[in-house]
């Protein structure tokens, strides 16, 4: 899950797994994550992922079918209609066949030899008698005697004449089967090595020793039989897909189990910033400084630099926020909580939120801990720290504490619109869409300027309408989009929640025209370029014209993961692994969870996995 600034940021269309409670195109404010901003290029889907267009496809995290970095496995359209004829690979397996039993024969018949070849009657009998070895070994192992069934596969391993690699391929890869069944993964291993050895694009093989690594714990070696399985396949076979994702969400986990532990912090860039803080409109520490806290001099000096009047670490840091200088604000803040000075509860949360915003989620839990148990503190503090602690706890996947926080931050102050709003954004995210609704439905009736929530509550309405597959519905939502962008032309956020559904219902032209109209109001949000260049390749295929707007946005923001993320991708599609692997490093390194950044690896190992197996088998899958 990746939260997002909610006041001028929209996230990505993301496709709900179970690893990964994630779905709509509306922002989890209140726990910073990173400056990609928002998402895949049109509406959330339905059940499945058959309402997804292949390029959102592509860029999701973990769609229930094609699990998380098996997006990475995404083709163009022109694969199917490559392999619509079918595969005549030796091995090759229906969709989701279970790889479980020995084969049967895998050469001709006996008497089918060559007249002409001298040797060729004693060597049909040699190859009988080793048939007639593994045929009986088969029986064994249907039976469940499975020593026995591998004592047979051994001798016609050793009558099989040597240059008939298919049948030797089939002897060694049935007796792997028998080993399997004892779970002897060694030996299993060796038996389909060798197996392959001799039949290179043996996918039954292949993927016996992709489940023996995984149990030797050999992801790296696991991963790349799989990936070679998934690509002989043509990424038909669920049983593939599902392992490749598991193995490729292992070893990103432990990848940045390592990597964030050490992690050097990275405050985002400051139009990321200003859009978090603008997504509060009642957050005590995000409001411009008092006429009282600055001194009469400053008060005059319009446009000059404000000192503050009283010697104070907080008033300090809400100057730098003023002077987008935000590095120094989290040392300021010290300085008032140690001094326990006048402003110490307001230092705490404000410590808090920019050690959220730099991805410390260890160091800022504490400080809003403390701020919660403050009774005496104001209670619009207390509320803020609720609602960013809840939404930091569903980053880390906590969804029951994250709903306790936020309950309970309607329980102290329930005029405050910030808790529906964000509330709101958990229960879409938690496909609680009635549930959001109402709470959206509660921050306009408190906040009728809101347009956000209004938006919000379209997209909401518009997701439900989908995923129920009511016309009707769809049409409502879409007129409601319509009305939200007339009564508020300013919001962007508008224009870009509508150019999603509009995108998902193929109005390809009118969501092109929405996303203008979001640069045309911000031209510093460089997520707007990512988005609009994704539908340049939905739309039109125009891959230069896509790319060259995704450039643009890291132009624009040299910190934007999700335009890293999102060319890294395109270059997988394109077969050009080693950019690929760069620019998924780029992103990996600007990352600002722990989750985050294991999603980046995976995605990362999945292009690396590509490029071994192209060195070792010479496949690659078909490129755009």
């Amino acid at each position: 899950w990746r939260p997002q600034p909610a006041g001028r940021r929209w996230r990505r269309t993301l496709v709900m797994a179970a690893s990964k409670p994630v779905e709509a195109a509306v922002v989890a404010a209140a726990a910073p994550g990173s400056g990609s901003g928002v998402g895949g290029g049109g509406a959330a889907a339905g059940p499945g992922t058959g309402g997804l267009p292949r390029w959102q496809l592509a860029l999701a995290v973990g769609a229930p079918l094609l699990l998380g970095a098996g997006a990475m496995y995404l083709w163009s359209r022109q694969r199917r209609r490559r392999e619509a004829g079918g595969r005549g690979d030796a091995g090759g397996l229906k969709r989701n066949s279970e790889r479980k039993t020995p084969e049967g024969r895998a050469s001709p018949a006996p008497g089918s030899g060559h007249p002409e070849d001298p040797g060729a009657h004693l060597e049909m009998n040699s190859l009988d008698r080793a048939q007639a070895a593994k045929n009986k070994g088969n029986k064994y192992f249907k039976a469940g005697k499975y020593e026995q069934a591998i004592h047979c596969y051994t001798e016609a391993i050793s009558l099989c004449p040597t240059e008939k690699n298919v049948d030797l391929s089939t002897f060694y890869q049935n007796r792997a089967a028998a080993f399997e069944q004892l779970q002897k993964w060694k030996e299993v291993a060796q038996d389909c090595t060798k197996a392959v050895e001799l039949n290179p694009k043996y996918v039954k093989a292949l993927f016996r020793r992709a489940k023996a690594h995984e149990k030797l714990d050999n992801k790296k070696e696991c991963l790349e039989d799989v990936t070679a399985v998934c690509i002989l396949e043509g990424f038909q076979n669920q049983q593939s897909m599902l392992l490749a994702d598991k193995v490729l969400k292992l070893l990103g986990k432990e990848k940045a189990k390592e990597k964030y532990k050490n992690r050097e912090p990275l405050m985002p860039s400051p139009q990321f910033i200003k859009s978090y803080f603008s997504s509060f409109t009642d957050d005590i520490i995000s409001q411009p400084m008092l006429k009282g806290e600055k001194s009469d001099e400053d008060k005059d000096k319009e446009g000059e630099v404000l000192e503050v009047k009283e010697n104070s670490g907080y008033l300090k840091a809400k100057q730098y926020m003023e002077e987008e200088n935000y590095d120094k604000i989290i040392s300021e803040c010290s300085k008032e909580i140690d001094a326990q000075g006048k402003y110490m509860a307001e230092a705490l949360l404000l410590r808090a939120t920019f050690y959220l915003l730099i991805g410390n989620a260890n160091a800022a839990k504490p400080d809003l801990d403390k701020v919660i148990s403050l009774k005496e503190a104001n209670v619009k503090l207390r509320a803020n720290a609720l609602i960013k602690r809840g939404s930091m706890y569903m980053q880390q996947q906590q969804p029951l504490l994250s709903t306790q926080d936020f309950n309970m931050a309607a329980d102290i102050d329930p005029q405050n619109a910030d808790v529906y709003h964000h509330r709101g954004q958990l229960k879409i995210l938690l496909d609680q869409v009635e549930e959001a609704v109402a709470d959206f439905d509660e921050c306009i009736r408190l906040r009728p300027e809101s347009a956000l929530a209004q938006a919000q509550k379209c997209f909401a309405l518009y997701r439900q309408a989908y995923t129920g597959n009511n016309s009707s519905q769809i049409q409502a939502a879409m007129k409601g989009f319509e009305e939200v962008i007339k009564k508020f032309p300013r919001c962007a956020e508008g224009y870009a929640l509508y150019a999603q559904a509009l995108t998902d219902q193929q109005q390809f032209g009118k969501a092109d025209e929405m996303y203008d109209k979001c640069i045309d109001l911000e031209p510093d949000n460089a997520t707007t370029y990512v988005h609009k260049g994704l539908l340049q390749l939905q739309w039109k295929q125009d891959l230069d014209r896509g790319l060259e707007l995704i450039s643009k946005a890291i132009e624009i923001d040299s910190k934007c993961d999700f335009a890293y993320e999102t060319m890294g991708t395109i270059e997988v599609q394109r077969g050009n692994m080693e950019k690929a692997i760069d620019m998924f490093n780029k992103a990996i390194n600007l990352a600002k969870s722990e989750m985050e950044m294991a999603h980046l690896y995976s995605l990362c190992d999945a292009a690396h996995a590509q490029t071994e197996v192209a060195k070792k088998y010479g496949l690659k899958p078909p490129t755009l």
